[in-house]
């Protein structure tokens, strides 16, 4: 699993559409990277990234990202339905085939629920391109140590 010193890996993920690629390895020298499990489930839309995006700290926070192992149309939809003028800056990305997720060695088995598997619900402190913290639910789904008041303070 990711660890505290690694880099950020090196692989393409989509905004907004196919061919939008973004490299966080490239993109994020430091800032927050939170990983969920699904676009427009429950807790992710009730809770968890409705958190960040108003939390007061989070313009301090650097570059920041949400992903997901979705397509970049739904990845799209649902960060505008969470930050409709786009106030908070969080950018929603998509890791369609789950490359990334895998390389953070950050996927579960979520087939029987979700049809595929997914992305664990986590966040990841990131500064100077090295992971400086690490924060991932103990039940892959929940919110509690990856939440906003948690990471952000």
């Amino acid at each position: 699993m990711v660890k505290v010193g690694d880099n950020i890996p090196s692989i393409e993920l989509q905004e907004k559409e196919p061919g939008n690629n973004v490299d966080l390895s490239k993109e994020l020298g430091s800032g927050l990277i939170i990983g969920v499990p699904a676009a427009f489930s429950p807790t992710c839309s009730d809770s968890h990234i409705p958190g960040y995006v108003s939390h007061p700290k989070i313009k301090n926070a650097g570059k920041v990202f949400v992903v997901s192992v979705n397509d970049p149309f739904v990845m799209n939809a649902w960060g505008k339905s969470l930050d409709q003028d786009k106030s908070s800056g969080v950018r929603f990305l998509a890791d369609p085939a789950g490359k990334f997720t895998r390389a953070l060695d950050l996927e579960f088995d979520a087939a029987p629920l979700l049809g595929t598997n997914r992305s664990k619900r986590y966040a990841i402190v990131v500064e100077n391109g090295k992971v400086k913290s690490v924060h991932v639910e103990p039940d892959n789904i929940g919110v509690s140590v990856s939440a906003a008041d948690k990471v952000l303070g």
